[in-house]
């Protein structure tokens, strides 16, 4: 874990030295002689946290807090007065300008040290709190609030992200009337960073769509043009990504399939349960890969699970991860089942060394009933927040 930084602000050589000594001990310190320097210092790189003079020479503590205060970038860095200014009108003047402690000297350094440790865990808890707030909107962002509905079938979908979360995505469209084409992907990355390149690379690949949907309903033509885009794009030329494209058409019980590196799906019938094989490479990496389309059939009471990484590397009771057939035991356990998808997750949890995923997870599962009766529909409970299913 990278350490902490910490700008020092005095302008007395010697406690400055000592300072820089006690405190490289545990943060990276940088140390500037007044405030001027200060701000400059902060213009190379903004630190974590700042302990400074206010009397000094060509700018004061002051003024220094004043300017950090003033601007977007450095009003939230937090900052510790350090001073001989032991008056009342100082100290209410430091405080009125939001700093975050106010110290007196003589002073003993393990109480500097531990104010600054306190500071700095508040701060990392509040950004840690802002970044699973931020992340959150992205997730629903990125995720449908509603699923297709067709007789004799049922679509159900799942994701709970962790914290702040990562990349995963989930979408369908409706591409003509009784064909839908859903897409499940993964950008490889966690925290904030991944949230924002999915949320752009969905956008991407709605656009794709939209685009060629005159020319091609093809999932590989659609994943070779999303490629192409993703290498050519500048701001996301690092990002690398997996995604499964897959076209419905309950008419025939038919889906065919375009896959780019993602966790293979789980084919479950009630004879068998099979990893659905093919799959390509991942996005980002090639622009002359050639993805390919294949096709399933579904037969009666057969399901189709697509899911993201969280799934297979959940670590078991075993120690080791679940892979894909721990995910393809639990998925038969549960077909058929009332509730199927959280008969899975409940499964593969009652089998895991942890009472909860560690990871990021999103499931969708697409199940044709055995008994195509809309009138035999199974009731379901009120979806979650962010799941959405359909029954017919």
């Amino acid at each position: 874990m990278a350490r902490h930084s910490v700008l020092i602000v005095e302008d007395n050589h010697t406690l400055r030295r000592l300072l820089e000594y006690r405190l490289g001990k545990h943060y990276d310190v940088r140390a500037a002689q007044h405030g001027e320097e200060a701000v400059e210092m902060v213009e190379e790189a903004i630190p974590d946290l700042i302990v400074s003079d206010i009397m000094m020479p060509r700018m004061d503590g002051f003024a220094l807090l004043a300017v950090l205060r003033q601007d977007e970038r450095t009003r939230t860095i937090p900052f510790i007065f350090l001073t001989a200014k032991t008056d009342d009108p100082s100290r209410s003047k430091g405080l009125g300008q939001g700093v975050d402690d106010y110290i007196t000297k003589p002073f003993d350094i393990d109480f500097l040290l531990t104010r600054i440790e306190r500071i700095l865990e508040r701060a990392e808890v509040y950004q840690n709190k802002l970044n699973a707030r931020i992340g959150r909107d992205f997730s629903d962002r990125l995720m449908p609030k509603t699923m297709p509905k067709e007789p004799g079938y049922r679509a159900l979908f799942f994701s709970q992200p962790k914290e702040d979360g990562g990349g995963d995505l989930f979408d369908w469209k409706e591409i003509r009337p009784g064909s839908y084409l859903f897409t499940v992907g993964d950008i490889m990355g966690k925290g904030l960073q991944a949230k924002f390149y999915a949320f752009s690379f969905l956008s991407y690949i709605r656009s794709t769509v939209h685009a060629m949907l005159e020319q091609t309903d093809s999932p590989a033509a659609l994943l070779r043009r999303v490629n192409e885009m993703l290498i050519r794009d500048e701001v996301l030329e690092e990002t690398f990504a997996s995604l499964l494209i897959m076209r419905w058409e309950p008419a025939t019980n038919t889906v065919t399939y375009a896959n780019a590196g993602h966790c293979r799906p789980i084919l479950v019938t009630p004879t068998r349960t099979g990893v659905v094989e093919h799959s390509d490479m991942i996005l980002g990496l090639d622009a002359a890969e050639k993805y390919q389309d294949r096709s399933i059939q579904l037969p009666p009471g057969s399901a189709l699970v697509a899911y993201t990484d969280g799934l297979i590397e959940q670590v078991a009771k075993t120690g080791e991860q679940f892979g894909e057939i721990g995910v393809a035991a639990a998925a038969a356990e549960a077909r058929g089942t009332p509730q199927p998808m959280h008969g899975m997750l409940k499964e593969l949890l009652r089998r895991s060394i942890e009472p909860r995923f560690g990871d990021d997870i999103l499931v969708f599962w697409l199940e044709r009933q055995a008994v195509e009766d809309e009138a035999g529909a199974e009731a379901s409970p009120a979806p979650d927040p962010r799941e959405a299913s359909s029954t017919v």
